[in-house]
């Protein structure tokens, strides 16, 4: 004979008045559900064109060598050359010049957005500068700095500065007033009203200048690297451009491309984790 728990149980399952479990959701779905693959459809498609154009020589291979070629060139630039230490050159250069621009300009950003005066201070200043392009800076630092790492550091530091100071800027005057308002006749102290209601309603204008910023600065180093430099990815790219290496000049462009989306993607999993309590349409 069924247990009496369980038979109400059932009943109540059937009526819809107790809910069902819920299947565990990983990374790519519910459980069983096959990854999402989309996104490789398009990259395959490039390669495979690629590939039948190389195969079928509808371009010179010294302007488009094959798929294959491009491979044996990276093992070749990994194994006996120093790709590697030109790889670690240019992320530390990266790494660098991110955390110094974008830490001044969260901190200038937040007391501008916090205080007319301040803006009013910097703003004439920072707009003028701003309009200068930061390759325009290279040849001047390069005069002051030389052309070692600082250099470079110094330039693309400039070029992630201003987008994540304006965009903090426009966070902090953008919160909501009745937020303000609540927080006033809450008696918030102004550390608090800061703290618990400026900063958390800034954030997602924080989080994208920031995301936007680590991709712009990764772009940068190879131009900066290019123009003035005898190590990083840049200087290979320029390199190769001049003694007609378009195998090693693909090398470095998939390298740049790859680890610039990889660079995109862990932003992405950081402000998702920094703004987990903010609901959006997911499209």
């Amino acid at each position: 004979m069924a247990n009496t728990s369980d038979t109400i149980e059932g009943a109540a399952v059937e009526a819809g008045t107790v809910d069902r479990p819920t299947p565990r959701r990983f990374g790519f779905g519910r459980v069983g559900r096959a990854p999402n693959l989309i996104g490789f459809i398009l990259p395959f498609l490039i390669l495979s064109l690629w590939q039948i154009a190389a195969a079928r020589a509808w371009v010179d291979p010294v302007f488009l060598p094959a798929p294959l070629t491009v491979v044996t060139a990276f093992w070749k630039m990994a194994t006996k050359q120093h790709l590697a230490r030109d790889f670690v050159a240019s992320i530390t250069i990266v790494g660098q010049a991110f955390i110094y621009g974008s830490v001044v300009a969260v901190a200038l950003g937040i007391a501008a957005g916090l205080s007319r005066k301040v803006e009013q201070f910097f703003g004439p200043t920072f707009d003028t500068i701003r309009h200068i392009p930061g390759i325009a800076w290279l040849p001047l630092i390069v005069l002051w700095l030389g052309i070692g790492a600082p250099a470079k550091v110094l330039v693309i530091a400039k070029s992630v500065f201003f987008p994540v100071f304006l965009n903090t800027l426009q966070g902090i005057r953008s919160v909501e007033k009745n937020y303000i308002e609540l927080a006033k006749v809450l008696t918030l102290t102004r550390w608090q009203l800061v703290r618990k209601v400026i900063l958390p309603a800034a954030m997602p204008s924080i989080m994208v200048s920031l995301r936007y910023a680590a991709g712009l600065a990764w772009a940068l180093v190879v131009v900066a690297e290019g123009l003035s430099g005898l190590e990083g990815l840049g200087f290979l790219i320029f390199r190769a451009q001049g003694l007609l290496l378009t195998d090693q000049l693909l090398v470095c462009m998939v390298i740049i491309g790859l680890v610039g989306f990889a660079i995109d993607r862990s932003m992405y999993v950081a402000q998702k984790r920094v703004l987990k309590w903010k609901q959006g349409y997911d499209g």
